[in-house]
């Protein structure tokens, strides 16, 4: 199947359904181990049961081989062999969204969508061929928010040596055709309309503008003025200037041997010129303030989708495994607190959850969900006491265990997948983290205490600049919204609302 057809059938489920707990940059840039993804339930129940037993989870994980090439590349090779199988992920600093024009949103992960239709030696048709032919799959993209573009690749050992050069020729060989420019255009502009009747988008739309502000990160998805400012050859320049060697790392892990495989990756990849670009991120975002709410009107709805959060840490950060004890007792998962509070016992919603992204700069932690128009204040008044309660209560002894104990098992069952292992070395060299980073991070969510929680909950949910954004019905629940705070409210296109003026009294 052609990629952006993959892409256009895609978007409107994994990315929008995801979209209200934040728009994902990089899988490598932002691994959360440990994070609860179990399926919403109902009527969960708590029987003081953990996953696993009171003892630290000792492991210590499989190192891929690590090697440069003279070019400048970072090779990291993870050996399996239980399936006959390889899977690959070229990560490129520098080449992501973050680092887009102001004027030109879209460039980076437009410049990934066409890598592959269309080099100097095949068509997207012929491409599509190949790669199906072998039973190998190709996607590149690059996420709003990501610092980083990515191809990834996978498929069968015994005939590595002619899908990988498949990789090798839309990494180093994409013409970026007009016609196929053209189509990707006009679905680009058809999502462009799709997404704004999707109250999941409206959210997270008003919600990445609100805590991020002029930061780039602040963008989601690109103007229909922006992506027809889009050309064949500002793609090509980009793709020219930032898909470089020197900031990037190649990832294999599967059945492959590491002494065979590199005098052919020195071959295939010997092409790719290194150059003198270094990434440099832009300043950090900080967190919003004051407080604000924001309300986008959708007439006719009968719900109401919320988020509220702000600007809290980066990855490298120290106070990470803290914040990750922190969301999982609040809103990690159907056991956490804040799904426990408004759907178990209030019924106010189907699910409702916390998340936080973080990357090489600060990002949110946000709570949200959606409820029932009629009980939106109800939802709120939740919402705040939860939040209070994080921050002014300790946790008591037996939530903590219990809480610790569900990210280290989650986290041990991610080691069973080799890729998952290989996102972790990558995420280690991407943040230059201690070899034994891994090895120690159950140690690490272990020695979170209660006081550690109460600590990280008072720093980065702050009620003083927390930001709130609806969407719903303004008649049905702005006055409901202004019990909270100042209401700010925008139309579907993301355009402030300007309050009519009274009436003039008869007689004036």
């Amino acid at each position: 199947m052609n990629l952006h057809n993959k892409y256009s059938t895609r978007f409107l489920g994994t990315f929008l359904a995801a979209s209200l707990l934040f728009a994902a940059p990089m899988a490598a840039q932002m691994q959360q181990p440990g994070q609860d993804k179990s399926t919403p339930i109902s009527k969960v129940e708590r029987k003081n049961k953990a996953p696993v037993s009171k003892d630290i989870l000792q492991v210590k994980l499989p190192k891929p081989s690590e090697t440069t090439l003279a070019n400048g590349l970072t090779v990291m090779i993870l050996e399996d062999h239980r399936f006959p199988t390889v899977s690959v992920s070229l990560n490129i600093s520098g080449a992501g969204p973050i680092f887009e024009p102001a004027n030109l949103p879209g460039l980076a992960s437009g410049t990934a969508q066409l890598l592959r239709e269309g080099t100097k030696t095949r068509d997207s048709k012929k491409m599509a061929e190949d790669v199906d032919k072998l039973g190998a799959t190709l996607t590149a993209g690059a996420q709003f928010g990501s610092a980083a573009s990515q191809i990834n690749a996978s498929g069968l050992s015994d005939n590595i040596d002619e899908w990988f050069p498949l990789l090798v020729d839309i990494l180093q060989n994409p013409t970026f055709p007009a016609d196929e420019e053209a189509k990707l255009k006009a679905r680009l502009k058809i999502q462009a309309r799709q997404v704004r009747s999707i109250p999941q988008f409206l959210v997270a739309e008003r919600f990445n503008r609100a805590v991020f502000g002029n930061h780039p990160a602040a963008i989601l998805f690109p103007t229909e003025a922006a992506i027809d400012a889009l050309t064949p050859e500002l793609l090509a320049k980009w793709h020219h200037e930032r898909y470089v060697p020197q900031n990037a790392i190649l990832g294999i892990a599967g059945d492959v041997d590491t002494a065979t495989l590199l005098p052919k990756l020195k071959k295939w990849l010997g092409g790719w010129a290194r150059t003198d670009l270094k990434e440099v991120m832009p300043p950090d975002p900080a967190p919003a303030s004051p407080k604000k709410i924001y309300l986008v009107d959708r007439p006719g709805s009968v719900q109401t989708d919320v988020a509220i959060g702000n600007i809290a840490i980066g990855r490298a950060d120290p106070d990470y495994p803290a914040v990750v004890v922190m969301n999982r007792i609040v809103g990690g998962g159907p056991a956490a607190r804040l799904f426990m509070n408004l759907r178990e016992e209030k019924g106010y919603t189907y699910g409702v959850y916390s998340n936080f992204t973080a990357l090489k700069y600060p990002g949110p932690w946000q709570a949200g969900g959606n409820m029932r128009s009629e009980v939106t204040e109800g939802a709120m008044t939740e919402f705040f006491k939860e939040f209070r309660r994080i921050r002014e209560e300790p946790v008591p002894a037996a939530e903590m265990d219990e809480s610790i104990r569900s990210v280290v098992a989650n986290f041990a069952l991610s080691l069973e997948q080799p890729t998952t292992l290989l996102g972790y070395a990558i995420t280690r060299k991407i943040y230059n983290f201690p070899a034994d980073y891994w090895d120690t991070y159950p140690a690490k969510i272990s020695a979170v205490t209660a006081a550690d929680v109460m600590r990280v909950a008072r720093k980065y949910i702050n009620l003083d600049n927390i930001q709130v954004v609806a969407v719903g019905e303004a008649a049905k629940i702005k006055s409901t919204l202004e019990k909270w705070g100042p209401v700010e409210v925008f139309d579907l296109e993301g355009k402030p609302v300007v309050a009519k003026p009274a009436p003039a009294s008869p007689g004036n």
